[in-house]
């Protein structure tokens, strides 16, 4: 027995050692794989897809560099592209209710200061590939120096960064590295020819081709608003709500690309945005035959959002549309998704200026539109305001407030008519009046002390059912307006260069807010600007609060609650008895300057 049991014991060991030697031989195949895969591409380790996450894999904030193979089959010659890599951009990272609420909704989502400054560095990524790109376009004949160019864009190529942040809005972000204007008027000369004018014709015509194939469909880096602009055979589809670039045939590559686009410039405020309809931009080669043409560029809009109040119809719509649609100079087709046909009517003097076409109705609309240049969505900055650098033909406030004078034919461009001196009539103060909060609880007093010191005063209401064109005129007849911080103010686009507006900030910390809002766009507008800050004794909360709340001792700490804390607290719960001691001065100071 113990001969069998001793056998049994020996075949047992052999099995095991058999099994280890497998083991081992398995575990030492995985190693050398994994040492392999690390060392020639240890982006495949973490990230799928060359280095890619997926949109619901990605993290937060994580900068992965990577190297970008340079295309060996492209000529030296050919434009290479500085944009073609696509990155998700993270829309929220920005909110839109003015600068308190953006503050509040960055720390709530706990954003750290090294993410905002890697967020930051990618439009200025964008720049340099762009830079890099037009060196190799406008290369000389010098062969020396075409080929220096070529080997840094090759390096730039090499070491591009991507950010994988995940987006709200579009699963198929892009950079966007080129400008739209700046194409047309550039010549290149990419390649020597036999025919000097002939050849000319045909690199510069190549040129144009490559890069509108190359450059992205939309531009998705600005913190407030997305904006699609294509060129070529474009299919507009508003019962799919689907915008179609089509392919050209000639064109070796495909786009491949798809976004998500809600064209209202309130990205990042999703309260908003969840009633506005999304449209989906994308590049095809199939798409429904067209049923009507036009010769015009297209530009589509939304108008539901926040639309109804006086400065969001402006911040939101006007001032954007203005913008995006005046270089066109009428001869441009609008449609408009969620169309409110009460507000259209009400600014239909600002629609026909901007447009000699009939506005289409994007969400009851059955055809299929064709255009050859299609803008979606509209260029937005901060509050109220334009940018010259970056809008189209450096457009600014000063523009938008000579637009809309000649819009509804007002008189007055200035404050004084050549040849009129101060003594030649009373200078005019408008008091904008309030019904329901932050009123001026003794506007009587305050109308004596102005016309005591020598203003004509006139009082009036904005509200959402005045006549424009009536109030335009009022507006644009005065030299001095004054209001406490609300959508009224709004009216200081109708006032004469060179008046003044004077805004009256209610208690609560509320500086820097009501300087974005008004402050700033009235000083871009070419107006001069007074900020007068209440104090404790001329507000209305004294009836609420007792004298040592918090409110009253550091007002600034209810901020952190959130924006719309602070509006409920601040805003709505306010009204001023303006100190007219301590007010006296502003106006007084507001009279001398018309008198110089």
């Amino acid at each position: 027995m113990k001969a069998v049991e001793r056998a049994k014991l020996v075949r047992s060991l052999r099995h095991e050692s058999r099994r280890l030697r497998l083991l081992v031989l398995v575990i030492g195949f995985f190693l050398v794989t994994l040492t392999f895969v690390v060392v020639s591409k240890p982006d495949a380790l973490l990230f799928n897809l060359n280095g890619r996450l997926s949109v619901d894999q990605a993290p937060r904030s994580l900068l992965i560099r990577q190297r970008v193979d340079a295309d060996e089959g492209r000529s030296a010659e050919t434009l290479a592209s500085a944009t073609g890599d696509p990155k998700v951009v993270e829309d929220d990272t920005y909110g839109e209710e003015a600068s308190a609420k953006a503050r509040a909704n960055a720390n709530a989502r706990g954003t750290t200061a090294e993410e905002e400054r890697m967020l930051a560095s990618e439009p200025e990524q964008r720049k340099r590939a762009q830079e890099a790109t037009t060196s190799e376009i406008l290369a000389g004949e010098d062969d020396r120096g075409r080929k220096s160019q070529q080997e840094g864009h090759k390096e730039h190529q090499q070491h591009k960064l991507t950010l994988p942040t995940v987006s709200n809005y579009t699963i198929h972000d892009a950079t966007d590295g080129t400008d739209n204007g700046k194409q047309e008027d550039t010549e290149f000369n990419l390649t020597p020819d036999v025919d000097q004018r002939n050849g000319r014709d045909r690199s510069h015509q190549a040129a144009l081709d490559n890069m509108e194939r190359d450059k992205p469909l939309c531009d998705f880096s600005n913190f407030r608003a997305n904006v699609c602009e294509m060129r070529g055979n474009i299919r507009i589809h508003p019962n799919g709500s689907s915008v179609i670039y089509m392919e050209p045939t000639s064109s070796g590559s495909k786009r491949n690309e798809q976004w998500k686009i809600k064209p209202y410039p309130r990205k990042g405020d999703e309260l908003c945005l969840n009633h506005i309809t999304e449209v989906t931009v994308k590049s095809s080669i199939v798409a429904p035959e067209c049923s009507k043409y036009h010769d015009v560029p297209a530009v589509i809009f939304a108008l539901t959002g926040y639309t109804g109040n006086l400065f969001h119809d402006f911040t939101d719509v006007l001032v954007p549309l203005f913008t995006t649609a005046s270089e066109f100079n009428g001869e441009v087709q609008f449609l408009i998704t969620d169309m409110a046909i009460w507000w259209t009517r009400k600014y239909a003097v600002v629609f026909e200026k901007l447009t000699k076409y009939p506005l289409i109705d994007f969400n009851k609309d059955n055809e299929v539109h064709c255009f050859n240049h299609a803008i979606v969505g509209l260029h937005a900055y901060m509050e109220f305001t334009i940018d010259p650098l970056k809008a189209p033909h450096n457009y600014s406030m000063v523009d938008f407030n000579q637009f809309m004078r000649r819009t509804y034919s007002l008189p007055r461009d200035a404050v004084r008519a050549p040849g009129e001196t101060p003594q030649t009539r009373k200078p005019r103060l408008l008091i904008i009046s309030r019904q329901r909060t932050r009123m001026f609880l003794n506007l009587k007093e305050i109308v004596a002390m102005a016309e005591e010191i020598g203003y004509e005063v006139v009082v009036e209401e904005a509200n959402v059912n005045s006549n424009v064109g009536h109030f335009a005129k009022v507006v644009n007849s005065v030299d001095v307006m004054m209001g406490v911080h609300g959508a009224g103010l709004t009216n200081c686009v109708f006032l004469p260069h060179g008046a003044t507006l004077i805004q009256i900030v209610p208690w609560g910390a509320l500086d820097g807010i009501c300087r974005i809002d008004f402050g700033y766009p009235a000083e871009q507008m070419g107006l001069r600007y007074k900020h007068y800050s209440i104090g404790v004794h001329e507000s209305s909360l004294t009836e609420q609060y007792p004298l040592d709340h918090e409110i009253f001792r550091n007002p600034l700490a209810f901020h952190k609650n959130g924006f719309e804390f602070v509006r409920q607290t601040f805003m709505d719960t306010q009204n001023v008895r303006l100190d007219c001691n301590r007010f006296r001065p502003v106006l007084l100071e507001a009279l001398d300057q018309l008198n110089q």
